[in-house]
């Protein structure tokens, strides 16, 4: 399948059908080319450490959908075993189907009493797996992604947000501007820029580069993130979950802050600098707020409190069952496995009018869009919005 972008078209792997309708195909192991030792493909000490209990199967959203044992957490180290090993080949339909079928939230990872790496393994796995094949699709969408920036940069949507050409100052905290973000939602730069207002916005930012690591350009993600790294010294502050999760990742500990993360220790730390929030008004009511984590912050760096304790101020926050479910974006997925991305999200569409939420907020572009995607759809009567700019809304004019 090809698309057009502004720069162009670009390849796009064909959509999988419906999963939760294909049948629990067992691989044809012992089919491949059996090797003595193993192809290196895994980190072994991360492969071996599963256990098989079964703890992840309740958390994991592919196999809430599927009931199937390869579409678990479980199932799917066993196939990944199973090509370390050399019983599969690499082009089998079952790994093909699995590699992409995850949504590499990494839910399972908060459940796991053997502490498995499972992000660590889907990198590696879907690196061997898709080398060459998703990564042109994540180039190509992010090129488009900064030629529409550029538009909107001209048109003056964007102008003014960069604040330092120069060398940054690793002083003072730096505002990493996600690329859709960039492109799709400038509101939320502006947003941040009140909320922290001595903060840099380096020039010249390139992307993080989580979407390549997790589509099968590890390699090229890494050094993305490095050269961001090197362009901000000091501390990140990132307005997406997934961004920040990976350069958390990648940069090392303590580097790099989720916008929540940031202002709730900041803010503690020195009173003095946190801005009066007022509540956000509706019809002479407090508004009803329900948040949907970002996977990769929640699952990857612990972040959960620290937006809850910021809306609690502002509205009137309800807890959404599904709060901490994946919401079925996770980056190219929602493109490549639309069937199954629907189906993870309907519950929250469910739950949030139920609710009688006003606004549902995103800690994360791609959720963002999913969600407003999904609101859309289902005819939910709710605003999705970032945190920054809800938080905005609060400081008043």
């Amino acid at each position: 399948m090809t698309v057009a972008g502004p720069q162009g078209a670009f390849s796009q792997p064909e959509q999988e059908p419906d999963p939760r309708q294909q049948p629990d195909r067992k691989p044809e192991l012992g089919s491949g080319s059996a090797t003595a030792t193993p192809r290196g493909i895994f980190d072994p000490q991360t492969l071996s450490a599963c256990i098989s209990c079964g703890f992840c199967l309740p958390a994991c959203p592919t196999y809430a959908q599927t009931k199937l044992e390869n579409s678990s957490p479980r199932g799917r180290i066993t196939l990944m075993r199973a090509l370390e090993d050399g019983r599969l080949d690499p082009d089998d339909p079952t790994l093909q189907r699995e590699a992409g079928l995850c949504l590499g939230c990494r839910a399972c990872e908060t459940v796991c009493p053997a502490g498995v790496k499972y992000g660590e393994l889907l990198e590696q796995w879907r690196d061997h797996q898709w080398r060459g094949r998703h990564t042109p699709l994540v180039a190509g969408g992010l090129r488009a992604g900064v030629r529409v920036t550029a538009a909107l940069a001209a048109g003056g949507l964007v102008r003014g947000a960069a604040r330092t050409t120069g060398p940054a100052d690793p002083s003072r905290p730096h505002i990493m501007l996600g690329c859709m973000e960039r492109s799709l939602y400038p509101g939320i730069s502006k947003a941040v820029l009140r909320l922290v207002p001595d903060a840099d916005v380096p020039s010249g930012q390139g992307c993080c580069g989580a979407l390549h690591a997790h589509n099968g350009g590890s390699v090229e993600g890494a050094r993305l993130a490095a050269a961001l790294g090197q362009t901000m010294p000091g501390t990140i502050v990132s307005t997406s979950g997934g961004c920040a999760a990976y350069l958390d990742h990648q940069l090392g500990h303590g580097r790099v802050q989720e916008l929540s993360q940031f202002l709730v220790a900041r803010w503690a730390a020195d009173p003095s600098s946190k801005p009066r929030l007022r509540p956000i008004m509706i019809d002479g009511r407090i508004a009803r707020i329900g948040l949907q984590d970002s996977c990769q912050l929640r699952n990857g760096m612990g972040v959960s409190a620290q937006p809850r304790a910021l809306l609690r101020e502002i509205g009137d926050y309800v807890e959404l069952p599904s709060a901490g479910t994946c919401c079925g974006g996770a980056g190219t997925y929602s493109m490549l496995q639309p069937a199954m991305s629907q189906a993870v999200l309907a519950p929250t569409m469910v739950q949030a009018q139920e609710a009688g939420l006003d606004y549902l907020v995103s800690l994360n572009v791609v959720c963002q869009r999913q969600l407003a995607t999904g609101v859309k759809r289902s005819r939910v009567p709710v605003q999705v919005i970032h945190l920054a700019e809800l938080l905005e809304r609060a400081l008043g004019d």
